[in-house]
């Protein structure tokens, strides 16, 4: 046998014996609970002070009382089968699986790192199974209401309601790319009026975002956009480096392409233009949405 594991005379019956006799005060009660008969009692607990070498009980008319040793093994022995019973439990217990949380992002911009994002925040989040469900990314407020996702990252406007918890997650800045080679490229910042008079290259964007755009950047009035939709960010980024309009998109989008050079990143001239971002989640998540919401808003 390996010297180094440990090997206690004790057993779990011996811990039993001492709790039973020290809460009934008798070998007669002790046996009742044990199942035992009152001569077996009385030899285990003899064989047990034998291997102990220790008395645990005396005698007198009140039945057997304890030694201070007794009480001490008594503590001990309902610790240690406290413990045991539990880790029983536990070992019985099939692990519970981990919970699906269905996400989507409503800006197609948002891929760029959210996945990323999320592969970095699952070891931190071992109970949950993130999972992206991009198909819902046209339409993600009416997904959470038909129960299709559980969570959403948003730029639409939403508020919080007995249905749905929304929370402030971040901001981006959208910016406008262009050549070096292009005309507007000499200026420190762009004018609604060059947005007027060029063409527009921007990738899909939901409804209520193209709303809000031309209310931040135009106000009230409705002007006529010379505005191209283009699918692909590299397409869209070709575009404007063969000078052929201006593109639009994230801070995070065009970052890598500044870094080439051969383009320049434009500002209106009524300051930047931040795009407010929202976490969204059914109620039916319980504490899971506040605590992905934390874990999200801390990452970035």
């Amino acid at each position: 046998m390996d010297a180094s594991l440990p090997n206690p005379t004790l057993e779990v019956r011996d811990l039993r014996l001492v709790l039973a006799l020290v809460e009934h005060g008798s070998t007669a009660n002790a046996g009742r609970v044990l199942h035992l008969a009152q001569p077996s009692v009385s030899r285990a607990l003899l064989s047990l002070e034998e291997r102990l070498q220790a008395e645990l009980f005396t005698r007198n008319a009140r039945g057997l009382q304890p030694t201070p040793t007794g009480s001490r093994l008594a503590r001990e022995a309902r610790a240690l089968l406290t413990s045991m019973s539990s880790l029983e439990r536990d070992l019985r217990a099939p692990a519970a699986s981990p919970r699906r949380v269905r996400l989507v992002c409503e800006c197609y911009t948002a891929y760029h790192w959210l996945p990323s994002t999320l592969a970095a925040l699952q070891p931190s989040l071992p109970e949950l199974r993130l999972k992206l469900q991009v198909e819902h990314t046209t339409d993600p407020l009416g997904a959470l209401q038909r129960g299709e996702i559980d969570a959403a990252l948003i730029t639409s406007p939403c508020r919080s309601s007995p249905a749905l918890k929304v929370r402030p997650l971040m901001s981006d800045e959208i910016v406008f790319l262009l050549s070096r080679a292009h005309p507007l490229a000499a200026r420190p910042n762009l004018t609604r009026e060059d947005l007027l008079a060029t063409p527009l290259f921007t990738q899909r964007a939901p409804e209520a975002e193209a709303r809000w755009f031309l209310r931040a950047v135009f106000g009230n009035k409705r002007p006529r956009l010379r505005v191209n939709t283009v699918p692909l960010t590299e397409a869209m980024v070709d575009l404007a480096r063969a000078g052929m309009g201006i593109a639009i998109s994230s801070e995070w989008v065009v970052q890598p392409y500044l870094g080439r050079g051969g383009f320049v990143a434009k500002r209106l001239d009524k300051g930047p233009l931040l795009r407010q971002w929202r976490f969204a989640w059914r109620p039916e998540l319980g504490e899971v949405g506040p605590r992905l919401y934390r874990a999200l808003r801390d990452s970035l």
